[in-house]
């Protein structure tokens, strides 16, 4: 397709239509025209111009009654009325209407073509500031979530996808691989953006207070109900409930829940008044409802309503390759919170990150770090000994001989052996140089000196 503006001249006469159409060309404009407003009207429609030199005085359809037509078929395209009968009465009606510019005929060549470069820049800032927005928002919503690998742009992919709509959505996925962070995102992303967004943690509410918490009470409905309270769906009236650990639910809850999900009403406990709401329900999981169903712990009824739209949330040992990114995000965050230095890894450490497990997750890695951040020296250099035994233990950490294990090994000296390598290797590429040994290992100098004092690593 041309990149070139397309410019649509409606006017019925002939001579006029040829003028205009030459002059446009010959400064590089692709140019359709029309003698009726109908058809006019109808060429938009068709062609989807950039910008429309309308005549005011059309026969049967006019200029104005054109103009509100094409408004409605595409409200970016811009629209210069022109008429033999100017007057500031025409030109303040058609401006009202929402064209761009009124031009008088006989009109100067140079005079239509500035307003048509100005009506066409006009369009295209329009355009600018439009996808400026939209990427603003999505950089928002995303924010918190991060993640380059294949895997979280699908997740990112789908909830774009899903978020403009009203069906309900599962979320599955391991504890701390962030479903209430997709939750939040398909709301916000959504038309329920300024409704409001309740989250309701299924397995921390007693199950005696469960129902009351959902779908609220009326007053003397049980032993305490002193007066009537609104439950959590009335409160997410407009706007969006989120149910996070769905599967923890009791089987009679369940089937209330089925009820808000066919009929959109539901009854307070104790009371007899069946209450409307429009909610959008987004449900998580980190168990398999499908097995909990055949186990007779969830109802089918309820899985199939829940499992409309699925987005699986992949653990982090799976996308390995967003670990640097998760572990910079998090540095940078837990730094500003703590008014701390600016914090930064060693080879070393991000080494160990990538070879970790993370059975905790995202959630696990947000831990790890904001601990380095808090106990991390003035020079902000984040070495593996700020980190917790447990992950230096893992299983999957790779460190020295390790397959020299079968008779037992000290994890200090593992790792202390595995770090003299390193050292060694450093030393050996920078001919010697401890100054470019430090850079290239991104620590001072001097802590490079004391690491070879206490690893006994002698310079020739």
């Amino acid at each position: 397709m041309s990149t070139r503006p397309l410019i649509l001249v409606i006017d019925d006469e002939e001579i006029m239509r040829e003028v205009i159409t030459t002059l446009l060309e010959q400064e590089g404009y692709r140019v359709s025209w029309a003698a009726t407003g109908e058809a006019g009207v109808e060429k938009v429609e068709e062609e989807s111009p950039h910008l429309v030199l309308l005549d005011l005085m059309l026969p049967e359809m006019g200029g104005l009654a054109a103009l509100e037509k094409i408004g409605q078929i595409d409200s970016e395209t811009v629209v210069v009325m022109i008429s033999a009968y100017g007057s500031v009465g025409n030109a303040v009606e058609a401006t009202k209407a929402g064209a761009f510019d009124f031009i008088t005929k006989p009109f100067k060549n140079e005079e239509l073509l500035l307003v048509v470069k100005n009506g066409l820049k006009k369009r295209s800032l329009e355009i600018e500031n439009r996808q400026l927005k939209r990427t603003l928002k999505e950089r928002d919503t995303f924010e918190k979530m991060v993640g380059k690998s294949e895997e979280m742009q699908q997740v990112f992919d789908l909830i774009t996808q899903v978020a403009p709509r009203r069906s309900t959505v599962l979320v599955v996925g391991e504890s701390g691989t962030g479903k209430e962070l997709v939750a939040k995102a398909i709301h916000h992303c959504g038309s329920r953006s300024k409704g409001a967004f309740v989250t309701v943690n299924s397995g921390s509410i007693p199950i005696d207070l469960l129902e009351s918490e959902l779908f609220g009470h009326v007053k003397g409905a049980f032993t305490g109900a002193t007066s009537s309270k609104q439950g959590l769906f009335e409160i997410a009236d407009g706007g969006s409930i989120f149910l996070d650990e769905v599967g923890t639910l009791p089987l009679d809850t369940q089937s209330k829940l089925l009820r808000v999900i066919q009929e959109r009403e539901f009854r307070r406990v104790g009371g007899l008044e069946n209450i409307k709401v429009d909610v959008r329900i987004i449900a998580a999981t980190n168990v398999d409802l499908k097995e909990a169903v055949e186990k007779h712990l969830f109802r089918e009824d309820l899985y199939y309503r829940l499992n409309v739209i699925s987005i699986m949330l992949p653990p982090l040992r799976e996308r390995k390759g967003d670990v640097p990114l998760l572990a910079e995000h998090f540095l940078q965050r837990f730094s500003q919170e703590n008014d701390g230095p600016d914090c930064r890894l060693d080879p070393l450490t991000m080494k160990l990150l990538m070879e970790c497990d993370w059975p905790g997750n995202v959630r696990e890695l947000e831990n790890v770090m904001e601990r380095a951040v808090v106990l991390a020296p003035d020079d902000g250099l984040i070495t593996q000994d700020l980190f917790p035994r447990e992950l230096l233990a893992s299983t999957s950490v790779r460190l020295g001989r390790l397959n020299s294990l079968e008779n037992g090994a000290s994890l200090k000296d593992l790792v202390l052996e595995y770090e003299k390598k390193v050292i060694l290797t450093a030393l050996q590429q920078a001919d010697w140089s401890q100054k470019k040994a430090a850079s290239l290992l991104r620590v001072n100098r001097s802590t490079l000196n004391e690491k070879l004092k206490r690893l006994n690593i002698k310079i020739p």
